[in-house]
């Protein structure tokens, strides 16, 4: 197996609908910006299975920005490692038809040793997911700013 020397930081989104917008935000904020060469950004309308397809298999580590619905204040940013992640009661955790814990649950069991020891999520609380063409509401964006110096933070901790 390769040497894993590469992050993958990738935000998830759907810039037409509300508070969905933030891993689209994110992305926007973290482009324009100085990002350790080892770190590759990208950017998912859809997560869910979609986000395997992404990885290398040479990534140390995966961030992943996505709204999230916790029960946290809309604005609240999280950052958990994988499977600190609450388990779904009925439908998945994000605004996504499949979340992250698991798309990373069936990564192992279809591509075992493909995915980084390290997977965190950067998860902005969003309220609004259901207006198409509606910006983000004001706590939502107040967090884009804030959720990328975490993802800042995190690609430092770990070069």
């Amino acid at each position: 197996m390769a040497a894993r020397t590469s992050t993958l930081v990738c935000c998830i989104g759907n810039e037409l609908v509300a508070d969905d917008a933030v891993g689209c935000a994110v992305y926007e904020a973290l482009r324009t910006q100085s990002l350790p060469p080892s770190t590759t950004l990208t950017y998912l309308a859809l997560g869910g299975l979609n986000l395997l397809d992404r990885l290398e298999g040479d990534e140390r580590a995966l961030i992943v920005v996505d709204a999230v619905h916790f029960g946290a204040p809309p604005g609240t940013v999280h950052c958990l490692e994988w499977d600190q992640l609450p388990l779904p009661v009925g439908a998945a955790v994000s605004a996504h038809a499949l979340g992250l814990r698991e798309a990373i649950e069936v990564g192992q069991l279809i591509c075992p040793g493909k995915l980084p020891p390290t997977i965190v999520l950067v998860g902005i609380e969003g309220r609004c997911f259901d207006q198409l063409g509606a910006p983000m509401t004001p706590e939502t964006a107040a967090a884009v700013e804030p959720a990328a110096q975490r993802v800042r933070a995190l690609l430092s901790d770990f070069e």
